[in-house]
């Protein structure tokens, strides 16, 4: 006799949409994610968009480039020595001569550049959303090459610079599109601690299911007091905003793609996620990416700002 599950049923007696809110509800099970994490490498993180990582330990300096086998394993492929900024720490303003601590995209490639920079450079998406809330400012933060016509400064004004053998072997063997940058003090530090993701995932879940059935007290206790979105909004005009949208009551539909959950560097329990929304209601229509950082306090999220 064959054996047909209980959602079945549901589905028969009520309908589609009392399948979905059940479905909804149980992405937002730890156990369901502890499960989809058994088997994947999360070394720098829960990541599904990326298939290499470029790790810049600013205290070698190298930039390492690790890159996915068959398994989905990441794998340290090579290791190039480094030139980074003049002054040691974080970047905060323009010319300070620092390089930035962060999480970045590789956004364009430049294949022609002043000699001064090598063969080509790689354009990083500094300043972040994360950079922005603390005030940082600046930009033109690139990987690039070495001169080729100038004396060598054994610093760079606040890139990272490799030898122009090494910036056409890197060229050769990344996708800028599938390559994540991150940027610490030190080697970055691996996480193999699956709990933690699990944890981060399913509440990601739990902040879509209030988001998708207009629970709007459960939505707004995941955003930080300090919360300021990336236009300014503080959470007093944002849980002004929420709440108005949420009285109107409309059925959503809210897809999450190509999530990411990465630690974010030289930072306690802050990390950066990202994933490609797919929003849909009678009034709005939204597709494309979506950032939030957020913090882990007492095992709660806690959303501190967001794109």
């Amino acid at each position: 006799m064959e054996v047909f599950s209980d959602t079945l049923t549901q589905y028969r007696i009520h309908g589609i949409e009392n399948i979905e809110k059940t479905l909804d509800k149980d992405l937002t099970n730890k156990e369901y994610w502890d499960s989809q994490l058994k088997n994947i490498d999360t070394r720098f993180g829960y990541i599904e968009s990326y298939t290499n990582v470029l790790a810049c330990d600013k205290s070698g300096p190298t930039l390492s480039l690790y890159m996915q086998d068959h398994k989905k394993r990441y794998i340290l492929k090579k290791e190039y020595g480094a030139f980074t900024g003049e002054v040691k720490g974080d970047k905060y303003k323009e010319g300070d001569l620092k390089t930035p601590v962060g999480i970045y995209n590789l956004i364009k490639k430049i294949s022609k550049v002043d000699s001064f920079y090598g063969p080509m450079a790689f354009v990083t998406s500094y300043p972040n959303i994360y950079d922005k809330y603390k005030g940082k400012n600046g930009s033109g933060i690139w990987i690039h090459g070495l001169p080729t016509e100038q004396e060598r400064d054994e610093y760079t004004k606040g890139c990272i610079a490799i030898n122009n053998q090494s910036i056409e072997c890197l060229d050769r063997n990344i996708d800028i599109e599938k390559t994540i940058l991150i940027i610490d003090e030190q080697k970055i530090s691996e996480n193999e601690n699956k709990e933690i993701f699990s944890n981060l995932l399913s509440q990601l879940y739990e902040w879509r299911y209030a988001w998708l059935y207009s629970d709007i007290e459960s939505y707004l206790n995941f955003y930080a007091p300090e919360f300021i979105r990336f236009d300014g909004m503080d959470i007093q005009r944002f849980n002004t905003y929420k709440t108005r949208v949420f009285k109107k009551r409309e059925s959503k539909s809210i897809i999450f793609n190509n999530i990411n959950v990465i630690p974010y560097p030289n930072s306690k329990n802050m990390y950066k996620i990202t994933f490609y929304e797919i929003y849909k209601s009678n009034s709005f229509e939204f597709t494309g990416d979506k950032v939030l950082i957020v913090k882990l306090e007492n095992n709660k999220m806690k959303i501190i700002t967001e794109k």
